[in-house]
């Protein structure tokens, strides 16, 4: 009976762990994954990938993931936790994060399985997910509207710029006839 108490206990020790160090940060986006047939060195290569776009990959049971989102009010995940599950933690874009996952998918000759997501209080399907993964990221799109922003004062510049020139081009002109003259 002692012993039941220790693995209960380490379950719980487990649960709170993983609830302190990815659900209590600033991950507020969860992409699940099937990993079955990945080696070690792929499962390394993913997370540092990963990691370049501000996300943690990990392995976790199941029955934690439910635990803890009952706990959290987090609507049930479904077929998303069906089978070995990895984790991906969103801290930032989800739309890079996914597309990290399907690239990879891609790479490893689909191996990796992208099984569904929870995204923005919604639950996403894989396609859902790969819709997101193909919409440029959150830098692009503050890039694209900073540019659309720039481009009539750019423009006005050039035009004012223009002017003198032509103007000077005039004058250089003149003087030449002159001194030809």
């Amino acid at each position: 009976m002692s012993n039941e108490r220790k693995i209960q206990q380490y379950k719980i020790d487990k649960v709170e762990k993983i609830k302190k160090d990815f659900f209590e940060t600033d991950s507020k986006d969860l992409i699940f994954t099937d990993y079955r047939g990945l080696s070690v060195e792929k499962i390394t290569e993913l997370r540092k990938k990963l990691a370049e776009v501000s996300s943690k990959y990990v392995v976790i049971k199941n029955n934690y993931v439910k635990v803890i989102a009952k706990e959290k009010g987090y609507p049930e995940f479904g077929d998303a936790l069906k089978g070995p599950t990895g984790v991906a933690f969103v801290s930032k874009d989800a739309n890079e994060v996914a597309k990290v996952l399907f690239d990879f998918s891609k790479d490893s000759g689909d191996i990796l399985k992208v099984k569904g997501g929870f995204v923005g209080d919604k639950i996403f399907s894989i396609k859902e997910l790969e819709a997101l993964s193909k919409l440029p990221g959150r830098s692009q799109l503050i890039a694209t509207l900073m540019a659309t922003m720039n481009a009539p004062v750019q423009n006005f510049v050039l035009c004012c710029n223009d002017v003198t020139t032509r103007l000077v081009r005039v004058l250089d002109q003149i003087k030449k006839q002159k001194e030809t003259a």
